[in-house]
């Protein structure tokens, strides 16, 4: 297991990919490669370190559904199922743009939260938190990075009317980005809830697990 620290350090490019997406997590017929943008709970991405961290490739496992993911860090204890509450930190980025860093929940004080299965979180973070046929589930104080494809992400939302609003309210689905974020929810309603791109470029999150919370 990795430590946390090195987690947070891969923006500063203090360790690499390789020390903390241990090789035996990949097999050669299911690696896929992702840009790094700021690591897990990272704020304090600029446009220089964005595009640094670009050329650190992480290698991915790709499941049947289209999801790719890799662990920074197994968690220990019970994964949590449907109907169970669930909070977790993440960080948001888009494959596309010049600068792909969206927004993070680090240092807000407010993980975000909802209950498994009730249909205001998309598809994508479900599924990498219960897991699925070919994808283990998290454990609590786990860490994983995702590649959300729109099918599993928001393509509901590139529909004309859509809600994009707080999930859970008027049918929309979440996470998305507070109004006073910093402009991460301009950045959000950019590429996810925009009828007037034809497609919505894939989603990296970085979510890290917590256990039981009030």
């Amino acid at each position: 297991l990795i430590s946390f620290q090195c987690v947070l350090a891969l923006q500063m490019r203090q360790c690499s990919p390789s020390s903390f997406f241990p090789s035996k997590i990949v097999s050669r017929r299911s690696t896929f490669s992702v840009p790094a943008f700021a690591s897990i709970l990272s704020t304090s991405v600029n446009p220089a370190s964005s595009s640094a961290v670009v050329s650190n490739g992480i290698p991915l496992q790709a499941s049947a559904t289209g999801l790719k993911w890799a662990d920074a860090k197994v968690g220990s204890g019970q994964p949590i199922k449907k109907g169970a509450r669930a909070s977790i930190d993440y960080s948001m980025a888009s494959t596309a743009g010049r600068f792909p860093q969206i927004y993070t929940t680090k240092d807000k004080g407010t993980p975000y939260r909802w209950t498994l299965g009730d249909g205001t979180t998309i598809e994508g973070i479900e599924k990498a938190i219960i897991g699925d046929d070919d994808i283990p589930p998290m454990l609590p104080g786990g860490i994983r990075r995702v590649i959300v494809p729109s099918k599993l992400g928001y393509e509901s939302l590139a529909a004309p009317n859509s809600k994009c609003i707080e999930g859970g309210k008027d049918g929309a689905v979440g996470p998305i980005p507070p109004k006073d974020a910093d402009g991460a929810y301009q950045r959000w309603v950019q590429f996810y809830c925009n009828p007037r791109i034809p497609y919505q470029p894939d989603l990296v999150l970085d979510i890290k697990l917590y256990g039981k919370r009030t």
